[in-house]
């Protein structure tokens, strides 16, 4: 039982693992709340369930048809809205609410087109899980927990030692030094938006293939994401990676000994906690502000 209770605690931080990633690294350059990165996350199965079902495509072909949505859609809500506001002079509290009114329109749009009702994208049928050190694995849920390692090591090498990371972590540092030594800030966020959004997508596609999608799962998973990121500490991979695992591991032993009504509100107490005496997070920095 213990292990299962562990193998559960991996397949959840590994979701969490990869909406966290992909907003930390749009909340590093951008420096707002980007709330529509919930809707992205629902957008992609949905997008993928039509391809599938309606239009006819292969389940791969619709698999990443729904991964290029999101990341069109991310791209499209930094070219389209948040650029204009941003060369206007908007705060980040204009460009959290114009996120907030994106969210709630397009989530409006996906519960009018395909109902509230719970959709499945499976394409085979659910079979028994692989036995793993005792616990009882499906091979998606393996398939999840290796991709979110995978785009955390692809991600933690790109930003450490390519040029475009370099450049993406010069911009997240200070945007108008970065301007003035050549680099594009426009074309970096607009970048940023899009990868970041790619992972959302990805991991709502892989959450509705193993317990299926309905309009509002978004919301849900970008608030654990944002916890996993307060709490690893913005801008680390490695610390996104261990509070995602802390997070999941909490909820699945809260279930086993207390009850599953408790297993979300544990994770907020877990974020006060972090709060009010670790603010930075397991591997953030501390700021310090000095007063001229």
């Amino acid at each position: 039982m213990l292990t299962q209770v562990v193998a559960n605690a991996l397949i959840a931080a590994s979701g969490y693992f990869l909406v966290a990633v992909g907003f930390g690294l749009i909340y590093s350059t951008a420096r707002f709340f980007h709330f529509a990165h919930g809707i992205v996350f629902t957008a992609a199965p949905y997008v993928a369930f039509l391809s599938y079902t309606l239009l006819g495509l292969p389940f791969e072909a619709s698999f990443v048809v729904g991964i290029l949505t999101a990341t069109a859609l991310g791209g499209m809500m930094e070219l389209l809205c948040y650029r204009p506001l941003r060369s206007q002079g908007a705060s980040a509290l204009v460009l959290l609410l114009a996120s907030l009114g994106i969210y709630i329109v397009l989530q409006n749009v996906v519960s009018v087109a395909f109902g509230d009702d719970l959709k499945n994208l499976r394409s085979v049928s659910v079979r028994e899980g692989l036995g793993v050190f005792g616990a009882r694995l499906t091979m998606l849920q393996l398939v999840t927990i290796g991709v979110s390692v995978l785009v955390g090591a692809v991600l933690g090498v790109t930003l450490l030692t390519t040029k475009a990371g370099k450049i993406i972590r010069a911009v997240a540092n200070d945007p108008a030094l970065a301007n003035a030594v050549g680099a594009n800030s426009g074309r970096v966020l607009l970048w940023t938006f899009a990868a970041g959004s790619a992972m959302a997508g990805l991991a709502g596609l892989l959450l509705s293939l193993d317990v299926g999608m309905n309009p509002t799962m978004g919301m849900r998973a970008l608030l654990m994401g944002v916890v996993t990121v307060i709490v690893g500490g913005i801008g680390s991979i490695r610390g996104a990676a261990l509070a995602a695992l802390l997070i999941g591991l909490t909820q699945n032993f809260c279930v086993w000994f207390i009850s599953s009504q408790w297993q979300d509100a544990i994770v907020f107490l877990i974020l006060l906690a972090f709060l009010v005496f670790r603010p930075q997070g397991f591997c953030g920095q501390r700021v310090r502000i000095a007063s001229v």
